[in-house]
């Protein structure tokens, strides 16, 4: 580590003032994780499950970027794994270099991403370094987590929504120098204040899936989850799914949590949920060999649900798995009722039964990540700490690529960090009071790793 970035190390760990921070150096290189333009086609003629990240992610020695109008340097003392970190490492489904060029020939400024190395993260926390002109709201010193919706609102389609931006792009996934670095370059209303009683890497692990969830389920461009809505939850202690599972419990909803192993299945109980189905146990095959639907495992499905429920079926299917799931979504969705969908990690290309929709006026609702306003909302639960980190694993910056590849494998309970500039975990929490209310639930996914089953209740 350079003396210039040991001196921001020290400077956080330090909690420094605004003006020490406004005289520290800025380094100019740092360490990254990247993927390289001339690599793209390294995996040509392989399965998605046969890519393997750690071939295509590497830890380089790259320049800092330097900060602009409306845009913040940000020391990242963590980061975390989202699928989109796998998509990128396999060139999935098209290389992001693409999403660089592509923003570069649309506005001048983007020019200084579409660079030979893409620095990849979708998630971060850590200390603004530097702010550039435009930026009233945060300044030197503050510590932050970072949400990765980026855009800039030129246009009048995003005033409602900035979702529905024609510019609106996933920074780290669609930008450049994303959070898996000792630097990140972001746009000032990315930032978000870090809540005090996590830790660096939990405060990291929340931001993308947090805020996907909280669109997805309680936001009035999602579900607008209420009391006593039954909800299908797919991936229930996955990075998604896990505050989905949260959301619903909150809200005093019905989660059917659905999982594929029987730890899994546990630490749904523990979180929780009345009702777990273990897909895995009960043997569920939706598609057969022929890509055809299987609407004998279907019908299966649906009746243990209604098991459950006391004959009810869900008022909403909380969808992201895609391809192998979907058309058991819709068909297993009440008269009237709702799929709420993402992300497609089994694959893009869906396939239902219409009559399913249609004659029974059904709804499908297409999600992606979440407008600040939403993404500062589902922060600001998690800082009164009504929402609780996933975290159940913590990587160095070096082994990112290894990390990856447990997400890519589904091998990871709830999230996995990855530390940038902080040493070690456990680092960054000034709310020890706070924290100490809620040390139950926020280790109950690393209990879970160990072993540890405890109820939430029984936590010390």
């Amino acid at each position: 580590m350079s003396a210039e970035m040991k001196a921001i190390v020290d400077a956080i760990e330090g909690q420094g003032s605004q003006r020490d921070f406004e005289g520290l150096t800025i380094p100019k290189t740092m360490r990254a994780i990247t993927t390289h333009r001339d690599e793209v086609e390294m995996f040509e003629g392989l399965a998605s499950a046969d890519k393997d990240p750690r071939k295509s992610l590497h830890l380089d020695e790259v320049p800092v970027p330097e900060v602009g109008a409306n845009e913040a340097l940000v020391g990242i003392m963590a980061s975390s794994i989202n699928f989109n970190s796998v998509w990128t490492s396999i060139f999935e489904p098209i290389p992001t270099f693409k999403f660089l060029e592509r923003a570069a020939k649309r506005d001048p400024i983007n020019k200084s991403h579409d660079l030979p190395y893409h620095i990849i993260g979708s998630d971060g926390s850590g200390v603004v370094l530097r702010t550039g002109p435009g930026v009233t709201q945060f300044k030197p010193g503050d510590r932050v987590t970072l949400h990765c919706n980026y855009v800039d609102m030129q246009s009048p389609d995003g005033h409602n929504d900035s979702m529905l931006d024609p510019d609106q792009r996933i920074w780290g996934f669609e930008t450049n120098f994303g959070g898996f670095a000792e630097i990140a370059l972001v746009r000032a209303n990315q930032l978000m204040p870090k809540p005090p009683h996590l830790t660096w890497e939990e405060a990291a692990s929340m931001p993308l899936v947090n805020s996907t969830s909280y669109r997805m389920l309680v936001s009035q461009n999602g579900w607008q989850i209420k009391q006593g809505d039954n909800v299908l939850i797919w991936g229930a202690v996955g990075g998604l799914g896990g505050f989905a599972l949260q959301y619903a419990l909150n809200a005093g909803a019905f989660p059917i949590a659905v999982v594929s192993s029987e730890e899994k299945e546990q630490l749904c109980r523990t979180i929780g949920a009345r009702w777990v189905i273990n897909r895995k146990k009960e043997g569920y095959r939706f598609l057969n060999a022929d890509g055809s639907h299987d609407y004998k495992e279907m019908l299966r499905f649906g009746k243990q649900i209604r098991e459950m429920t006391g004959g009810e079926d869900v008022d909403v299917v909380f969808e992201h798995p895609g391809r192998h799931t979907f058309g058991a979504s819709v068909f297993v969705a009440k008269p009237g009722g709702t799929i709420v969908t993402c992300a497609s990690t089994t694959g893009y290309m869906h396939e239902y039964d219409n009559r399913y929709l249609w004659m029974h006026k059904k709804r499908i609702i297409g999600s992606h990540f979440a407008n600040y306003r939403e993404a500062w909302e589902a922060n600001r639960l998690v800082c009164k700490r009504a929402i609780h980190p996933l975290l159940s694993q913590t990587f160095p910056l070096e082994q990112a690529a290894e990390a990856t590849l447990l997400v890519h494998k589904n091998q990871a309970l709830g999230k996995i960090g990855v530390l940038g500039l902080a040493p070690e975990e456990g680092l960054g929490v000034l709310d020890e009071e706070g924290r100490a209310r809620h040390i139950g639930q926020i280790n109950v996914y690393r209990n879970a790793v160990a072993g540890d089953f405890r109820l939430v209740k029984d936590q010390p």
